[in-house]
């Protein structure tokens, strides 16, 4: 990124700097240049060339000038990183593409199979392959606009993630500006992984066990934990870093052809690191032909514990860009790319009892307890044993010493007993006749392996049922997780699922524990649930069979949630990813009794059973129009706005530029108020405008 001659000039400026006490306001530009520059060499390249102690000097110079004159701080100066106040929520914003999972492979057989069909789709003869790893960490999308960081958000569901920039902001590998119009591009999404490396995981749990306190399982749930932590500063304590490997979307600068690396995955990568981001680009190859790109990933398994961060496998991408938009992709994963996954990590322990847990649905599930042992950086001490028919196949004994692996580096499986080393004191596991929750009979539906109680008043079925209602994945429900739901349960406090919305707060602040603010809190996240989109309610439900996806094809065929009980196993089965099974356990469900006075007492609570989509009028709409909201609302939750604005056909953009219609200005505006007022094509309004807008059809 540097040349010998700037980073000759760097050096003579920071020597300059170093000298003195105060800067004036006409050496601020240099000033940053010659941090970011040391910053990249440090977290970039991992090779300073200044100390910690003349890092910090030339830091406090900035701080010194920039607190003496605030109107030279800019959102890009390095100062500007670590937020000087808590996160008090993260807010759900949309992927300007949406952020899709990879079709994994485990063999050579998966990777010849998955080059025969690209070169099917593409007509070609043999195609350039770009090879990099496959981080283990939390996945990220980053906006840039006109050069500066403006957006960093988590992956979230692919479409909407959750907007993290300030902590984002503390990871030193990510640059608050990049010189991307250089390269004729105006607006950028990126997409890379947060990672904590093996050296900064080791140093910091050291630093927990000084203290006290409990040491973290492994880096990348350390990475992906800290991305929502509430204190920006604790986030950089952690020290994290940042790979950067996918250009998602650009739109060109004005008057400007892309830059022609743009036309190659592996161009894209050379610009990324150009721009002073941390891309593979020394650990990517490129190679022609799929017998190459097997080579290569075998080597690189046998090496993998060598690198100073963890990978669980390598990313196969078609090099060539148009060869990638003519393959295009499914609902799932692009068909220009595959995930190779290396083998998992094993190890021994013995197999010492086995408890039967209740689930939602009343399948009744063996869990073995293990002698806890380290595998892959995580401590397994318990492992799911799936059903009776697993325990005969794997010739399972209590006593047993038993090999286990976490299937993709995470999910831990036995996958064996060692008779061997049995002593003849091993006892065999008998799989139990009655519910262990409810002493109910067990029951076994033909084909099935999986034995349940199909007791509907059974406790460990109703418990299982409100923590999966309040789950983050339904109705996301804070400060209602899984203890809460035991604890109110077993107190009497909460009895079923609409008990949620009529809990006797009085007596819970009886409890220890439960203060005022605690008791605000839960409070508050109760009521706003009852808000969430119909798909998440559907999910939350708890349907045997339902899951995220299958939840959102019913809410998108509905304009109310009571319809799917009018519709037959037939109109269901006509849905997308709705089959017999699936639809037969649908239909089951809203013609069962006690189901429908459930529903009936949750709409009676105000949740939401109307479908805003199904809403949309064909007069005075908002079709072709983009809106972007500002500051807080008093009157509507931002997803609310942002959902009425999709009512009527309208768009959601991520900042402000020229292709913004309306900027909905609430209280405290910020910077993109600024930056609107100098288009004269962006209208400003209030939210009471907002608002009439809406009631006005749009118009």
């Amino acid at each position: 990124m540097y040349s010998k001659e700037e980073i000759t000039v760097f050096d003579e400026s920071a020597q300059r700097f170093l000298k003195l006490k105060s800067i004036d306001k006409s050496s601020v530009v240099q000033l940053r240049s010659l941090l970011r520059f040391h910053e990249y060499q440090y977290y970039v390249l991992n090779n300073p060339l200044v100390s910690d102690y003349e890092y910090d000097q030339l830091y406090k110079l900035l701080e010194q000038v920039e607190k003496e004159f605030p109107e030279i701080i800019t959102p890009d100066s390095p100062t500007q990183r670590v937020g000087s106040s808590l996160n008090q929520s993260f807010v759900t914003v949309q992927h300007l593409v949406p952020m899709l999972s990879l079709d994994n492979s485990y063999n050579a057989e998966d990777l010849y199979e998955f080059d025969r069909k690209a070169r099917e789709l593409s007509g070609t003869q043999e195609i350039e392959y770009c090879i990099e790893p496959k981080f283990d960490g939390a996945s990220i999308s980053l906006i840039y606009e006109d050069n500066v960081f403006v957006r960093g958000a988590t992956r979230g569901d692919g479409v909407e993630g959750e907007d993290v920039s300030t902590n984002l902001k503390q990871v030193r590998s990510i640059p608050l500006s990049a010189p991307f119009s250089k390269y004729g591009l105006q607006q950028v999404e990126i997409r890379g992984e947060v990672i904590m490396s093996k050296h900064a995981f080791k140093k910091y749990n050291e630093a927990l066990a000084e203290q006290g306190i409990a040491a973290l399982a492994n880096p990348r749930n350390a990475a992906s934990g800290s991305l929502r932590m509430k204190d920006p500063k604790e986030v950089s304590k952690r020290n994290l870093d940042a790979f950067l490997y996918h250009i998602s979307f650009f739109t060109p600068a004005e008057n400007a052809e892309p830059d022609e690396l743009i036309r190659k995955h592996s161009g894209s990568l050379k610009m990324l690191w150009e721009c002073g981001f941390r891309s593979p680009q020394k650990e990517k190859l490129v190679v022609t032909g799929i017998e190459e790109v097997i080579k290569h990933v075998h080597d690189f398994e046998e090496m993998r514990d060598t690198l100073p961060y963890e990978i669980d496998g390598m990313v196969i991408k078609v090099n060539e860009i148009s060869l990638q938009e003519k393959l295009g992709m499914t609902s799932h994963h692009p068909r220009w790319a595959i995930a190779f996954k290396f083998k998992a990590r094993q190890a021994t322990t013995k197999l010492r009892s086995v408890e039967f847990q209740v689930g939602r649905t009343g399948a009744v599930t063996p869990v073995a307890k293990l002698d806890p042992v380290g595998i892959g950086g995580v401590t397994v001490s318990s492992i799911s044993i799936h059903n009776e028919d697993y325990i005969k196949e794997k010739k399972l004994m209590i006593g047993d010493t038993v090999l286990i692996e976490r299937a993709g580096d995470v999910i831990p499986q036995i996958v064996k007993s060692l008779p061997e080393f049995r002593s003849g004191e091993e006892q065999t596991i008998y799989f139990p006749g009655s519910c262990p929750a409810c002493n109910s009979e067990l029951y076994k539906e033909e084909g099935e392996a999986v034995w349940r109680c199909i007791n509907i008043d059974c406790p460990a079925q109703v418990v299982e049922k409100i923590i999966h209602f309040v789950s983050k994945d339904a109705m996301d429900i804070k400060s209602f997780g899984a203890a809460n739901v035991q604890k109110f349960f077993d107190l009497g406090l909460l009895s079923d699922v609409p008990g949620i919305y009529h809990l006797d707060f009085e007596k819970i602040g009886q409890l220890e524990g439960f203060g005022k603010k605690s008791i605000d809190n839960l409070t508050a996240a109760i009521n706003a649930s009852k808000g969430q989109p119909l798909n998440r309610l559907i999910y939350a439900l708890g349907i045997r069979y339902v899951g995220e996806t299958t939840a959102k094809s019913l809410a998108n065929s509905v304009s109310n949630l009571m319809e799917l009980a009018d519709k037959t196993e037939e109109a269901l089965m006509e849905l997308e990813d709705i089959g017999v099974k699936v639809a037969k356990s649908i239909y089951q469900f809203f013609h069962n009794a006690d189901n429908l006075e459930m529903l009936e007492q949750l709409n009676q609570a105000g949740l939401q059973f109307n479908n805003y989509k199904k809403e949309r009028t064909q007069e005075g709409n908002l079709n072709g129009q983009n809106f972007l909201f500002t500051g807080s609302l008093t009157k509507l939750k931002r997803t609310e706005a942002e959902a009425m604005v999709e009512n009527y056909g309208g768009k959601i953009v991520s900042g402000v530029s020229s292709k913004l219609n309306f900027l909905v200005v609430g209280e405290d505006a910020g910077s993109k108020l600024e930056k609107a007022k100098k288009i004269n094509t962006i209208k400003i309004i209030s939210e009471d405008e907002f608002l009439q807008l809406i009631s006005s059809g749009g118009n």
